[in-house]
């Protein structure tokens, strides 16, 4: 993890820093000579989007995706649980969900695979300055497809990609992991950071939470936002973000519910 923070410091201060309608050359095929090759020996960070995608995909719970596809690094320095993509143990350190034609999950791959070979820093995460997000290309010497001749705009990568909508969930989770509170050296109880992982990577046991406990007793929900949340996981997500900004920080995002059940 200290390379990691040592890699995002090193982004920030030296890397071009470029904006959507910032021009870049790359491709990727099946016959290129690197084919597959990006996929081994890397970090990916998966966003709760990410998860969502990928369970789903295959037909699984959060549960037992996390269990078998997933890690969580330990680092003191973290204000919040991280969980990254867990490779094979072969000699390349494969991806799990790579095979012989490429990646097996290609439609719902997580967003750091959609970005590639774009990455996106946020001044904010690494050293608290209020500054803009930009965008850099990353530096990864297997990979040919820098030399083709295609031409994008990081703008046109990203909708060829069809990155927007991981982009539209990941605005919603920088709000609870990027929070003002983290950034005045406060920290979360144990519980608190239970509740973070599960909101955020257990999102089938958060509906339990939710739908088993005493949970919508308690608090005021409206009826159509209740329906939405008991089957859609991308409402409960939405949802479950604003639950974390009530429990974690003290923000009015629910309401409590009177002994009748009013306000």
């Amino acid at each position: 993890m200290k390379a990691i923070e040592n890699l995002k410091e090193t982004i920030l201060k030296e890397y071009p820093r470029l904006t959507k309608d910032s021009k870049f050359k790359f491709s990727c095929f099946r016959n290129i000579s690197c084919f597959n090759e990006c996929c081994s020996d890397v970090n990916i960070f998966l966003t709760p989007y990410d998860i969502i995608r990928l369970k789903n995909r295959l037909k699984i719970t959060s549960q037992e995706f996390l269990d078998r596809y997933t890690f969580l690094p330990i680092d003191e320095n973290q204000n919040h649980p991280v969980v990254m993509l867990r490779l094979n143990q072969d000699e390349k350190k494969s991806c799990q969900f790579v095979g012989p034609e490429g990646c097996t999950v290609y439609e719902d791959r997580p967003w750091s695979c959609r970005m590639f070979p774009l990455g996106i820093a946020s001044p904010k995460e690494i050293d608290g300055k209020e500054e803009e997000d930009f965008y850099f290309i990353i530096e990864e010497p297997v990979c040919k497809g820098y030399f083709e001749e295609n031409s994008w705009t990081v703008g046109e990568w990203m909708r060829d990609q069809k990155v927007e909508e991981y982009n539209e969930m990941g605005k919603l989770f920088k709000e609870i992991s990027l929070h003002d509170f983290f950034s005045k050296d406060k920290k979360l109880t144990p519980p608190q950071l239970e509740m973070f992982y599960t909101v955020c990577y257990n999102i089938d046991k958060f509906r339990e939470f939710v739908f088993e406990s005493t949970f919508l007793n308690r608090f005021d929900v409206p009826e159509d936002t209740v329906k939405k949340i008991k089957e859609d996981d991308e409402e409960l997500l939405k949802f479950g973000f604003e639950w974390l900004k009530y429990c974690l920080f003290g923000e009015k995002t629910m309401k409590i519910k009177g002994k009748n059940g009013k306000e």
